[in-house]
């Protein structure tokens, strides 16, 4: 017999963003290593192959003109450029999924969500990851030892430009400690499966208890 825990649901698309080295990334592996009924939505892009990348499990990686076929196709729910390189979030497989129930985590920026959300309003969930300061951001980011000083002030210039936009998320959340801000995630995440829109069986199971 269903249960209100068991009960058919919509699938949502949780888009999580923050400025680079704001911890988006070790949250998003976190929440995939510990929620079975999220995947990460997997999106197109024309930068090269990093090593130890695979291709359609950390991006699709299409060519140049392929991307731009796809996007005359509209074949995208957003798409945005990036330091150089495009990407864009293919609509075919997500579609499907959210009808059977299927959960999508989003790792993109504030302008992708922003297409997103235009797009398709009733299944986004849009979360803000804000560092505890400033400073804290830049520590993170030398503290890699990956990027240059051009490439960090690149960086933090655009960290700026996009802690301008976390009005526009439904949800902030300042990543002061990671375990901590992981758990904030994952409540969002199951507070946000339990609204009663999203409950497409629940009609069914409050009409048999009422009988």
């Amino acid at each position: 017999m269903a249960t209100p825990n068991t009960l058919q649901r919509r699938g949502l698309m949780f888009i999580l963003s923050s400025p680079s080295g704001a911890g988006k990334t070790t949250i998003s592996h976190k929440l995939l290593a510990g929620d079975t009924e999220i995947c990460l939505s997997v999106s197109a892009t024309t930068r090269p192959m990093r090593p130890g990348e695979v291709d359609g499990q950390d991006y699709h990686f299409v060519s140049h003109q392929e991307f731009d076929r796809m996007v005359a196709n509209d074949e995208f729910y957003e798409w945005a450029q990036v330091f150089g390189h495009c990407y864009g979030t293919p609509k075919v497989q997500i579609r499907q999924g959210l009808k059977d129930g299927q959960d999508y985590l989003f790792d993109i920026d504030w302008q992708g969500t922003q297409q997103l959300y235009q797009k398709d309003q009733q299944d986004v969930v849009r979360v803000f990851l804000l560092p505890p300061s400033i400073e804290a951001l830049q520590q993170r980011l030398t503290g890699r030892g990956t990027d240059t000083a051009d490439v960090i002030a690149a960086r933090m210039e655009r960290a700026r430009a996009e802690i301008s936009h976390w009005d526009g998320y439904d949800y902030v959340v300042v990543n002061d400690e990671i375990e901590a801000c992981y758990i904030t995630v994952r409540e969002i995440l199951q507070a946000e499966r339990m609204k009663r829109a999203r409950q497409t069986g629940l009609i069914g199971f409050v009409r048999g208890l009422m009988r």
